[in-house]
């Protein structure tokens, strides 16, 4: 298979999909299911957002699966295959490739992250001093933990204004056209937001695990991503782009926001990038994502095929902050922390909606969103594409899938 085929959403093998159940056999209710997708309804017809699918899984089996309103603006209904930008969603597929690494004993989390990408060795942290910003030696290296946490005082061009900030919003950063090695050489010629194991801070970190992936294993990261997790879980839609011949299922957002007004620009998922974004780069489904969740959810296997081991499943999704981490940003909400790729769930309360202690779940920044919760046996998998409104539809789904759970 070449580069180009390994990275790219086949057109042709569809997902396997999972077995359904009527809902109420799995402990969900069907009139607050029914609710749930009223309550959608509702907010497609105001405008809020064009489309989204809604998938519960619980108990061994899918209880409700949905698709409501348009694909795109303008264009057909939306689909349960339709395509979606997972944006940040990639992260825990990526953390998950990372830790199948240090299954096979190629690298430890507490390795530093120089010792396969050597422009990291000299990094500085930037810190303000009179107003102008000072170069210091970090405190302690940098490590694998480090970049799957959060804690590695990288961070994103969008998550503020200050001088480190700007060296990112000037760059080419953001460039698809930049290899994954060009892209880490350039974030590691910026100075740190923060001394290493300091700070939460969300950032670019998952990109330089993809490089880590690519520098280790000697294949791209989406070749990789396919041989050790995709293809065992028989995730055939996803990939760093998808073929022309997906033309027709591909979600899209509108080209304004509907609450601001802003012109919202989402990259082209027919355009195979140079640039494979561990971060943020992937387009799929939402039954390819729930084979995923599902996977997490059995403790590493799926099908017979073991991706991951139950232990380092349990050490991922636990908390890694700890109370010495000072959080930065909004992304945690409060009464959680981050494990190894995903946020977790430490307090039953705090958090202004539902959920059990112990759930892990992560979203993207175009209104993909997932959670699993092992003490309810429950994953949800919900995609939108209105990147304005995820804070919204996230607290929303939470809210009604957890009032439908018997």
């Amino acid at each position: 298979m070449n580069a180009h085929a390994a990275t790219t959403a086949a057109s042709v093998a569809r997902t396997p999909a999972l077995p359904d159940a009527r809902p109420e056999t799995l402990g969900l209710s069907r009139p607050r299911l029914q609710a749930m997708s009223d309550a959608f309804k509702r907010e497609i017809d105001k405008g809020t957002i064009p489309g989204v699918t809604v998938l519960v899984w619980r108990g061994g089996q899918v209880g409700w699966f949905e698709a409501l309103g348009k694909q795109c603006p303008a264009g057909p209904a939306m689909a349960r295959d339709s395509l979606f930008r997972i944006f940040s969603m990639t992260k825990p597929i990526v953390s998950v490739a990372v830790m199948a690494l240090v299954e096979d004993g190629h690298l430890l989390l507490g390795d530093p992250v120089a010792k396969f990408i050597p422009e990291f060795a000299n990094q500085k942290v930037g810190v303000i001093s009179g107003g102008r910003l000072e170069l210091i030696p970090p405190k302690r290296p940098m490590t694998v933990q480090d970049l799957l946490r959060h804690t590695s005082g990288l961070t994103y061009e969008h998550q503020g204004d200050g001088p480190v900030h700007k060296l990112y919003q000037e760059s080419r950063v953001r460039s698809r056209k930049i290899t994954n090695a060009e892209h880490a050489a350039l974030v590691a010629s910026f100075p740190l937001v923060c001394h290493p194991g300091d700070e939460f801070n969300y950032s670019r970190s998952t990109d330089i695990l993809g490089r880590i992936i690519e520098v280790i294993s000697g294949k791209s990261l989406g070749a990789f991503l396919t041989e050790r997790i995709l293809a065992p879980l028989q995730m055939t839609e996803t990939g760093f782009s998808t073929s022309e011949a997906n033309a027709g299922r591909l979600a899209q957002p509108f080209e304004a926001d509907p609450w601001t007004g802003d012109k919202v620009a989402l990259f082209n998922m027919l355009e195979q990038p140079v640039m494979e974004s561990g971060g943020g780069g992937l387009v799929s489904t939402t039954m390819d994502y729930a084979r995923f969740a599902l996977m997490l959810r059995n403790g590493g296997t799926l099908d017979g095929a073991r991706v991951i081991g139950r232990k380092t499943l349990e050490l991922m999704a636990s908390d890694h902050l700890g109370p010495h981490v000072q959080t930065n940003g909004t992304l945690l909400p409060p009464g959680h922390g981050f494990g190894l790729g995903f946020a977790v769930r430490r307090e039953a309360g705090i958090a202004p909606f539902p959920g059990s202690v112990g759930q892990y779940f992560w979203s993207g920044i175009a209104g993909t969103f997932f959670w699993i919760d092992p003490k309810e046996d429950l994953f949800t998998v919900f995609m939108s594409q209105g990147p304005g409104q995820r804070d919204f539809t996230r607290t929303l789904v939470r809210d009604l899938v957890y009032a439908a759970v018997d």
